[in-house]
């Protein structure tokens, strides 16, 4: 019994994904109404003369970021459609926040206004995120500087360490360039220039780190002479916590490392060595250098020194006591009380202008931006974007709880800023430069992979026809 030759089975290709760059502009819009009620009721609250002014920077701030949606829609328009908002969002209320304290500030003849220099640096930011969406045509390009990337950031991180003081020190930490009318913190560029380099290792020498060595509670420990690299990641962060007495970044770098050699490996046993190297040095940091001990001492009991070492942490909690669930309202708290409230303590003036349930949502639209940056590590194809993104993703979320752990005194302080909405240039730049790496890595994941006619698919073996072949 003979069957008749099965015709080919044409596939339909289903139509592409839309790349919500409408609701993304749409975002933006609310983002900035929401900025500009915010300063209104700021304004109204600390009895100063309404202006035509709020309107302008309501249009100055949807254009800025305007702007870059434009250079998204062009560039990158399957990006996801959600980051970019969310982050002005940010930027727009700790603009607001800043404006706020330099009410008081200015008020007390303490210092200029701080907020026209924020939105200056906003628009460096911005500029900057702009240039990095147009010419980073491939993230996985970075893979290529993997190495260069890390020696560069390593030589950023250590230039103010050898600096003379008056060129680098603040507050007890060597953290800064500065010249006179220019200053630059290098560590928050260095922090990406180290993720890309990272990654970039990771995905080259995975055979390295997956090699098993014994194995231990069922676990696989890695072999001795494979430690090279976290021994390296280790002994980087405590020099930094050493030279530039900068418990922030030390702490930043060595857990973004060790999260992303977790996610390359899924082996406990990188996180365990790691912890336990961690646990080590912080013992031995704290009984050798005085400025961890009085870090640590602070944590544990802010209210043994109030008028000195503690006074900070002290006042963050009466911030938050003030605030309560529902917050003062803006312009109606005291938060130039805490001092650096405009940088390390921002979270603090939310805390009490905002309240309990202001700061959770400031806090979910934190969470936003890691979810999707997360999602984004899992949709993208490629291993390196994966670990690229995953890193950036998690080296917000592991900044954001050393910020708001130091803050509440979960955790002792560290001196980190608030992505985004603190008080910095270096800050702000480097992490809109960090937003754009997240957007170009989104677009490819998110993009389709063939949009084009399918050929046709040739019918399974099992019911195609026999054919006599003869042998000429």
């Amino acid at each position: 019994m003979t069957t008749a030759p099965q015709s080919p089975v044409a596939v339909s290709v289903p139509p592409p994904l839309p790349n919500r760059r409408n609701a993304e502009l749409l975002l933006l819009c609310f983002a900035a109404v929401i900025t500009t009620v915010a300063l209104l009721i700021v304004d109204t609250n600390q009895e100063q003369a309404l202006s035509l002014d709020l309107l302008a920077y309501a249009a100055g701030f949807l254009g800025l970021f305007g702007a870059a949606h434009l250079a998204i829609r062009r560039f990158a328009p399957y990006a996801d459609p959600l980051l970019l908002p969310v982050v002005a969002l940010l930027n727009g209320l700790g603009l607001v926040m800043i404006h706020r304290l330099d009410l008081v500030r200015v008020a007390e003849a303490d210092q200029t206004p701080s907020a026209n220099q924020q939105l200056l640096w906003t628009l460096v930011g911005v500029i900057g995120f702009i240039v990095v969406v147009v010419l980073l045509k491939d993230h996985r390009q970075l893979s290529r500087y993997g190495y260069v990337c890390g020696m560069v950031g390593l030589i950023l991180l250590a230039i103010p360490a050898v600096l003379p003081a008056k060129y680098s020190e603040e507050y007890g930490a060597k953290i800064w360039i500065r010249f006179e009318g220019f200053s630059i913190q290098p560590a928050e560029f260095s922090k990406i220039l180290l993720l890309i380099f990272f990654a970039s290792v990771l995905v080259s020498k995975r055979n390295l780190f997956t090699s098993a060595g014994k194995h231990v509670l069922g676990m696989d420990l890695p072999r001795p002479r494979d430690l090279a690299p976290l021994l390296a990641a280790w002994a980087a962060s405590i020099g930094v916590m050493i030279f530039e007495k900068d418990l922030g970044t030390s702490l930043l770098l060595y857990a973004s490392f060790l999260l992303m050699v977790y996610i390359a490996t899924e082996r406990l046993s990188w996180v365990l060595i790691g912890l336990g190297l961690f646990a080590a040095g912080s013992i031995a940091a704290y009984f050798l250098f005085g400025h961890v001990r009085v870090r640590v001492q602070n944590w544990l009991d802010p209210f043994a020194d109030p008028d000195g070492a503690g006074y900070q942490t002290i006042q963050s909690l009466f911030s938050f006591a003030t605030g309560g669930v529902f917050g003062t309202g803006l312009g109606n708290g005291q938060p130039g009380t805490v001092p650096a409230a405009s940088t390390d303590f921002i979270i603090a003036a939310i805390g009490e202008e905002l309240g309990l349930v202001g700061l959770a949502g400031v806090l979910m639209l934190y969470t936003i931006v890691i979810i999707r940056g997360l999602r984004t590590a899992i949709a993208v194809r490629d291993s390196f974007g994966k670990l690229l993104a995953a890193g950036l993703a998690g080296t917000l979320g592991i900044q954001l709880f050393i910020v708001v752990g130091g803050v509440t005194n979960l955790i002792p302080l560290t001196g980190l800023t608030t992505p985004w909405m603190s008080y910095g240039g270096s800050s702000l730049v480097a992490n809109y430069l960090l937003l754009a790496i997240l957007i170009r890595i989104s677009h490819n994941a998110r993009r389709p992979i063939n949009t084009g006619p399918q050929p046709a698919v040739q019918p399974p073996i099992a019911v195609a026809s026999t054919e006599v072949i003869e042998k000429v």
